[in-house]
């Protein structure tokens, strides 16, 4: 049996937990149950997953060390997290971010 780990997503004033698979790619595990990572355009034209086009951005509470290039340059500098690049392994607080176009977000 698959340990299931717990991921808090926030959407705007909404606050879920739902039970991810130890090891789940964090897009997939959002995508799969109806959270949007990406925006209007971004939706349909990304780079699936590869970590190259920095659209499906959210914030994570205490998120765990970066293992690719544009994760931690996003780290460094208080960027938004590619959920493409992270696995869940432990519990995690997310933040769905509202986008623009591609995968701009919206200034605070």
């Amino acid at each position: 049996m698959t340990e299931r780990v717990p991921v808090t997503v926030i959407d705007g004033n909404y606050e879920t937990t739902i039970e991810v698979p130890r090891g789940t790619v964090l897009r997939d595990a959002l995508s799969e149950r109806g959270f949007e990572v990406y925006g209007s355009v971004s939706r349909v034209a990304n780079c699936g997953g590869r970590g190259l086009c920095g659209t499906c951005g959210v914030r994570i509470e205490d998120a765990p060390e970066p293992s690719q290039w544009h994760d931690a340059a996003a780290d460094r500098w208080g960027y938004p997290r590619l959920s493409c690049q992270i696995r869940v392994e432990e519990p995690l607080q997310v933040e769905l971010l509202k986008k623009v176009l591609w995968g701009q977000i919206l200034p605070d």
